[in-house]
């Protein structure tokens, strides 16, 4: 386990990464997958897309889910030899829809890159999403997964949510009443409406998802988890906690994944795009850590 923290750990990373980038082979492919009310944007926003595009990759396309199944959107330049497609999933659908979608995503990706290996990237529950649909699928032309922040033990915060959003029972209008009125309109109706999502996200139990995900074989790549830990002045991932985002409690990957720990909140940030530059500087050698 290698822990990263201070300024001198930023300019090392992007070193690392710069460096690293013009000879990581030909034919690689990144994937990142966004979590819950997140979508696409969500890793140009927080700076990780510039960080990678500083390190010589490029955005070849992005995949949305529809009715009718996956649509790519090309942004206007042809894939290079060191390309992303991001996707946009139903970010508060049940993450087994998620996972149908991300799965055909991948597969139409290996189409139109069969010689090129895919290193894909979760974000808090988009790890999830992609650790299912790699269990359900298969690893296809994907080496390697790696996770950030992700609840693969899941969170309290998903029963909170649950908890909150249950106006059932004879006081359950003046409940609803009262936490609408704490955190508005809109936010409610969003949380209600993902009650499938959060319940998939909430603590492994015998019969809910998480328990059944984690007992399942997983294909044979490599596995790194980005887990957030506290630094002085910064109390770590309020979200999800440390020991959740650590796939090596995983029971199905228990001696072969490894981890990063590094300081922050659940949020995605510039110093990701550093890291992430770091680990898929090389292609992943397959099975291995």
């Amino acid at each position: 386990m290698k822990r990263w923290y201070g300024g001198w750990w930023l300019v090392s990373c992007c070193a690392l990464g710069l460096a690293f980038a013009g000879s990581a082979g030909a034919g690689r492919i990144l994937v990142p997958v966004h979590g819950y009310l997140g979508d696409s944007a969500s890793w140009q926003q927080s700076g990780v897309l510039p960080v990678l595009e500083e390190a010589g990759w490029r955005v070849a396309g992005n995949w949305r889910s529809t009715p009718s199944g996956v649509r790519l959107e090309p942004v206007g330049q042809s894939a290079g030899e060191f390309a992303i497609y991001t996707v946009d999933l139903p970010s508060t659908a049940p993450l087994m829809v998620q996972a149908h979608f991300l799965g055909g995503m991948l597969g139409a990706i290996a189409q139109r890159h069969p010689t090129d290996s895919v290193d894909l990237v979760g974000h808090s529950a988009g790890g999830v999403v992609a650790r299912l649909a790699l269990v359900n699928y298969g690893a296809g032309t994907v080496t390697r997964l790696i996770t950030i922040a992700a609840p693969h033990l899941g969170t309290e915060r998903a029963w909170q949510a649950l908890d909150a959003t249950d106006d059932s029972g004879l006081f359950g209008g003046i409940k609803r009443w009262f936490v609408e009125r704490k955190v508005g309109d809109d936010l409610y109706r969003t949380v209600q409406s993902s009650r499938g999502v959060l319940a998939d996200l909430s603590p492994p139990v015998p019969g809910n998802l998480l328990y059944w995900l984690n007992a399942r074989p997983h294909p044979d790549i490599a596995y790194v988890g980005v887990v957030r830990g506290a630094a002085i002045g910064m109390p770590g991932d309020q979200v999800v906690p440390a020991p959740s985002q650590d796939l090596r409690r995983v029971p199905a990957l228990s001696g072969r994944a490894d981890i990063q720990v590094v300081a922050g909140d659940h949020q995605l940030s510039r110093r990701d795009g550093l890291l992430l530059s770091q680990l898929v500087s090389k292609p992943a050698a397959s099975g291995s850590k």
